[in-house]
């Protein structure tokens, strides 16, 4: 072989989880199955401890690597949450040989011209950027609702890759909708299917956790809040397509 080193490069731009065993992490098959899809809306309900964080990781520095030019955003609530996945950024992209150069405080600017920024959770934040190759919303079902309303058109106009990661958080939010109703590839990974977390700790887990707190966290179920007078699905029951609504945005009179 002439040049091995562009043959093995090019193995890695085609192949995510490869990419990812190349940076000295070997993948689950659930994220060798993620890294390899090429789905545009992806929701991760996963357990702590998982693997989401690390796997969201490398797919940003993937992006960013061998798509020149490329903007990927990583989101979270506060922007301590989005700097810790934004080291995890750095780690990867540093294990690829990248130089602390390129890291800034918040960013990361290849000599490929792509970016990946980290932000804290706001639509006013996130509508200053345009052509965004791929958002990654950590600890989605935490984040402001506006913030999916705003950047969905974005992506829609760029033609950009969502992916929202998080463990539920009461059945509220958009994380939850998407999660019920959506056309969204779907991937649920509990904590008893991760080779990471032992047996015993998990039981231990149970036994020291409030119910709901372990359903959350670990199991990846969508509990009622306590706080919530009427439960959702007492709420959904209560929705009927059959009846005639008493106001039509103005068109009251249509009715009658």
């Amino acid at each position: 072989m002439l040049y091995p080193d562009l043959a093995h490069d090019l193995t890695l731009a085609l192949d995510r989880a490869r990419f990812m065993q190349s940076v000295g992490l070997i993948p689950d098959k659930w994220q060798a199955d993620f890294l390899n899809s090429e789905a545009e809306r992806v929701l991760l309900n996963c357990s702590r401890q998982s693997g989401k964080s690390t796997v969201t990781s490398v797919l940003a520095v993937h992006q960013a690597k061998y798509r020149a030019g490329s903007l990927t955003l990583l989101v979270s609530p506060s922007l301590r949450q989005s700097l810790e996945l934004y080291a995890k950024v750095v780690d990867v992209y540093l294990a690829t040989g990248g130089t602390l150069d390129d890291v800034q405080a918040t960013e990361l600017r290849l000599p490929n011209g792509s970016r990946i920024a980290s932000l804290p959770s706001s639509e006013k934040t996130i509508r200053g950027f345009s052509k965004v190759d791929l958002l990654i919303c950590d600890e989605a079902s935490r984040i402001d609702d506006a913030l999916y309303y705003a950047v969905s058109p974005m992506l829609a106009v760029s033609g950009g890759r969502l992916i929202m990661l998080s463990t539920p958080f009461g059945k509220r939010g958009v994380f939850h909708e998407l999660w019920v109703n959506s056309d969204y590839t779907k991937i649920k990974i509990t904590a008893d299917k991760c080779p990471r977390i032992s047996k015993a700790f998990l039981e231990r887990e149970k036994r020291t956790l409030p119910s709901r707190t372990f359903k959350q966290e670990y199991m990846g179920e969508f509990v009622q809040t306590d706080d919530a007078i009427f439960s959702y699905d007492d709420v959904i029951g209560m929705v009927s397509d059959d009846i005639m609504p008493l106001f039509s945005g103005g068109d009251y009179e249509a009715y009658y």
